[in-house]
């Protein structure tokens, strides 16, 4: 199992585990996407951890799971690591504690992030974004672009391009040096998220 996922799906229901969830987790692994992060900032700690079982039950090994933020729901449910937010618990204090085990992704928006990450040396990769505009950061963070992208590549840590990924998007992103990319609303349906793992892999193999 690569500890650094390809095609990153993100999830954004807002609601617990239910039939059509356990239906596109399935999808997204025919669909050949490799990794699945529950985010899910909403849901309480039992949800979340129902949510975060399904997805493994659907989207099984060697295909990464990870949950935002959370190391202990994400061991509770049988998922791989733990996506740590920009403000989240340092990479390597989770490390120190667990171990060479769980697989540890950190979310950074700077070259100064991305360099602190690095030098830390406990994370698997870094999310780097946002690429381009995207509603989940409307108003917050500022797109990187490219030439973002590109600075922060290369810097020690294999780095996710997120934020306004689709297929149009996803292979300039590769070509610009990410290790991978990851979507939210590029993989709400199965037709998309392959279209993006077409489009990602076209990239990688130019």
């Amino acid at each position: 199992m690569s500890r650094v996922p390809f095609v990153l799906a993100v999830t954004d229901r807002g609601r617990p585990a239910d039939a059509a969830f356990e239906r596109w987790c399935s999808a997204l692994a025919e669909a050949g996407v490799d990794g699945l992060q529950v985010r899910e900032k909403a849901l309480d700690d039992r949800q979340r951890l129902a949510l975060a079982r399904a997805a493994r039950a659907h989207f099984p090994p060697p295909r990464l799971l990870l949950v935002n933020g959370r190391i202990d729901v994400a061991l509770a449910a049988g998922a791989d690591g733990v996506q740590l937010p920009t403000a989240g618990l340092p990479a390597g204090e989770l490390r120190r504690t667990f171990g060479p085990g769980p697989v540890i992704g950190v979310s950074t928006h700077s070259i100064a992030e991305i360099d602190r990450a690095a030098a830390e040396g406990a994370a698997d990769f870094a999310l780097f974004g946002p690429l381009h505009a995207t509603p989940a950061k409307r108003g917050v963070l500022e797109p990187r672009g490219l030439d973002g992208l590109r600075a922060a590549c290369g810097r020690g840590l294999p780095v996710i391009a997120v934020g306004g990924i689709d297929a149009g998007t996803a292979g300039a992103a590769i070509t610009a040096g990410a290790a991978g990319v990851a979507a939210i609303r590029a993989c709400a349906d199965a037709s998309a998220a392959r279209e993006l793992v077409a489009a990602a892999r076209e990239a990688r193999e130019a």
